[in-house]
């Protein structure tokens, strides 16, 4: 009797031990949790990845990031009907709160994953249909198909062709430091929260 309870006991210690580590100390109990919590902990840089768009024929991603300080950022493409409508909405109304301010320190940018497809010429158009602010709210793609891949991978945005030319896709909105790193994932509901630390972060000196 005393030998099982002695090995229950230490099963049951392992079974402890082992949850508290995948779950980070108990604070992440999904893949998305895991992934927030790893990304505040540890920043994780861009990749060097070329992007294009809109007034923009070429650049790295890194540059553009530094260029507007702090940076909330969403990945999406132009032919969804489900979930990209609902950022697009979402960025709308953070634009709305942004332009309230003379100088917010922060600025928006959508990253299609439909290269492909999501021409400059059609990033106009979207970003035109949307009212986004060319100084505020800039769109661009990957042109490169395996620089796209690297730059999912690296976000840990999950992207899953859905044929005919439809993708299944995670939403979540990305604050990215002044050095080009996210810093924060957020839920596509949290977008208040996105921009009050998006705001904190700008008037923050970095370190």
């Amino acid at each position: 009797m005393l030998r099982t309870a002695l090995a229950s006991a230490l099963l049951l210690l392992c079974a402890w031990a082992t949850a508290r580590w995948l779950t980070y100390d108990f604070q992440a109990w999904t893949d998305e949790g895991a992934r927030r919590l790893e990304v505040a902990l540890r920043p994780v840089a861009a990749p060097a990845v070329t992007v294009q768009g809109p007034g923009l024929d070429r650049a790295s991603l890194s540059a553009v990031l530094q260029q507007g300080g702090v940076t909330i950022a969403d990945f999406f493409y132009t032919r969804c009907q489900t979930v990209c409508l609902s950022l697009g909405s979402s960025f709308q109304q953070l634009q709305a709160g942004l332009q309230a301010e003379p100088n917010p320190g922060v600025r928006l940018l959508s990253i299609s994953f439909d290269g492909a497809h999501d021409t400059p010429d059609a990033l106009q158009d979207y970003a035109a249909k949307l009212g986004a602010s060319p100084g505020l709210w800039r769109m661009v793609r990957v042109p490169d198909s395996a620089q796209q891949s690297l730059l999912l991978q690296s976000l840990g945005v999950v992207v899953v062709p859905n044929p005919p030319g439809d993708f299944e896709h995670n939403a979540a909105l990305l604050v990215f430091d002044a050095r080009g790193r996210v810093v924060r994932v957020f839920d596509l509901e949290e977008r208040q929260l996105a921009l009050n630390y998006a705001r904190h972060l700008a008037r923050t000196p970095s370190p």
